[in-house]
């Protein structure tokens, strides 16, 4: 029996609450500057901490584009959002079901040196992307992809870790269902779809919110494959505003920020019940 002490408990959320604030405190910043104008943030030191009346018309400009008070040309956010949207789609559902599918094949087949394919899929979480990146940008730009939903995407469906984390559950599968399957005469597609998939729900939940983040704030590969405005990801976009035409705009950059952080928000608002499960569930 764990005994409750309340200064323990008082000092565990003060923990907390002060943990909350430094996370929290440069969101509230951001929000705060995306409601002031330009001149504001600039000539005003410290920066006010209140809301500003602009936020209208900052949003406004971020996300539809136009031109400033100041005459700086912004580009809209909204198509940069959406090329953002469809990459990390593609990566987070190309990285789940090829992990899938992997990790399938080396648990359940037998064929020769299938550990030695496991260990060379799981040494390559050793490369650092440095090294694996000259070569996989020479071989994207051979192939045509450069400036392309492709080569922003493919390069990056493959991840070690979920076809790691994948092996791992399937391997407490108990040999009970495998059987049963093989009796009912359930082909191994059969028993992956009826069986293992339903299995795998919460790990694909917290899978999907790790890789749709991680897809969603690409920056490096984007800055190299892409060269065409018109296919860049939201965070290439908000690099682009820093260095603008007159001067930078920080109430547009701001602004921009935050749109950013929606869609992965949503995301792990919508899915925290799930993930939290998909990371701490024992028994499946």
């Amino acid at each position: 029996m764990i005994e409750r002490r309340p200064g323990l408990t008082v000092l565990s959320h003060l923990v907390l609450l002060l943990g909350v604030l430094i996370i929290a405190f440069p969101v509230y910043i951001t929000l705060i500057a995306s409601t002031q104008s330009s001149v504001e943030i600039a000539q005003t030191v410290p920066m006010s901490l209140l809301p500003g009346t602009h936020m209208i018309d900052t949003y406004r400009v971020a996300l539809f584009g136009g031109e400033t008070a100041a005459g700086s040309k912004i580009a809209p956010a909204w198509p940069m959002m959406w090329v953002s949207l469809i990459s990390a789609l593609v990566i987070t559902v190309g990285k789940i079901t090829i992990s899938m599918l992997s990790a399938f094949a080396i648990v359940y087949f037998r064929f020769p040196f299938r550990g030695l394919v496991f260990w060379m899929i799981f040494i390559t979480l050793m490369l650092p992307v440095e090294v694996r990146i000259g070569p996989t940008y020479e071989v994207i730009a051979s192939l045509g992809m450069l400036n392309t939903y492709a080569g922003l995407t493919v390069p990056l469906i493959a991840s070690a870790t979920a076809t790691f984390l994948f092996r791992q559950f399937f391997l407490t599968v108990p040999d009970e269902l495998v059987e049963a399957a093989r009796m009912d005469g359930a082909g191994p597609m059969r028993f992956f779809k009826d069986v293992l998939f339903p299995l795998s729900r919460t790990s694909i939940a917290a899978l999907f919110v790790i890789q749709f983040i991680y897809g969603w704030n690409q920056y490096l590969w984007p800055l190299l494959v892409t060269t065409n405005e018109d296919m860049y990801p939201v965070v290439m976009g908000i690099k682009r505003l820093i260095s603008g035409d007159v001067y930078t705009e920080w109430n547009v950059v701001m602004a921009t920020a935050m749109l950013a952080m929606l869609p992965p928000a949503i995301v792990v608002i919508l899915m925290q019940k799930w993930f939290v499960k998909g990371l701490v569930e024992t028994e499946k």
